[in-house]
């Protein structure tokens, strides 16, 4: 039976996706190996939500996954108080956007941004 789980994103610069998901989006660093120096697997938390970064070159050494950072057909999504103002805070930092804020349907507001590997990052909040 499955007890818990994770989503893992490899990432070819995995100090500048750290500082992209902890730094500006402001999840929690649970897990860091290893820990001294440049790291091959990051686990950052919000909620009940855990995502893991991965080194491409680790995921080839420990796993043989010959991976593509930001070619899956996928997005991140993370649930905020304010798109708009979460959205325009992280362009103001150079992240890159793909959608502005929008109603989506459903009550929901959506923006779209790249992370630093060229992942889709969805931000979602409901209409005030």
């Amino acid at each position: 039976m499955i007890t818990s789980g994770l989503v893992n994103l490899y990432t070819r610069d995995i100090e500048a996706g750290v500082r992209f998901y902890r730094d500006l989006l402001g999840l929690r660093e649970t897990f860091r190996t290893p820990r001294e120096g440049t790291p091959e697997h990051v686990e950052l938390a919000a909620g009940g939500f855990t995502l893991g970064l991965g080194a491409v070159e680790a995921a080839k050494r420990v796993h043989g996954v010959d991976a593509t950072p930001g070619a899956p057909a996928m997005a991140v999504v993370f649930w905020t108080d304010d798109v708009d103002a979460e959205f325009a805070r992280l362009v103001a930092a150079g992240v890159p956007a793909v959608r502005e804020p929008h109603d989506a349907g459903n009550d929901n507001r959506n923006a779209q941004v790249r992370d630093p590997d060229g992942n889709l990052v969805e931000l979602v909040s409901k209409v005030r």
